[in-house]
């Protein structure tokens, strides 16, 4: 089970943390994924990275803004957002698959967790 935290309201240029919170250590054949979706656009990938070793990978759109990252002890992976634009606003879902972080479609990751909102506006 996946609990995603840290959505909420912030300003361009600003900066948001999200977690995803894993129960259960989650095995090291593992891709950890953020995808998001705006409202009445198709849920995007956003950011993968595999649970054990090395392997990070992101969405051009994102790419030098976001930073995802995890914390084995915690089963925790993290998506620090910097540099937020209105464009970024969506429901962010963290989700999980087996195999490779280099997959962006939302059909090959197998359990998801519940949406947070972010939202980027003046």
């Amino acid at each position: 089970q996946l609990q995603a935290s840290g959505g909420g309201l912030v300003q361009p240029g600003g900066s948001l943390r999200l977690s995803c919170a894993a129960s259960g250590r989650p095995f090291s054949s593992y891709a950890m994924g953020w995808f998001r979706q705006a409202p009445g656009k198709e849920r995007e990938f956003v950011a993968a990275i595999r649970w054990s070793g090395a392997g990070t990978y992101y969405a051009d759109s994102v790419k030098g803004r976001f930073t995802i990252s995890r914390d084995n002890a915690k089963n925790t992976v993290y998506l620090q957002m910097n540099r937020l634009k209105p464009e970024d606003t969506a429901v962010y879902y963290c989700a999980v698959r087996v195999g490779s972080p280099y997959v962006t479609s939302s059909g090959d990751y197998n359990h998801w967790g519940q949406g947070t909102q972010v939202t980027v506006s003046s």
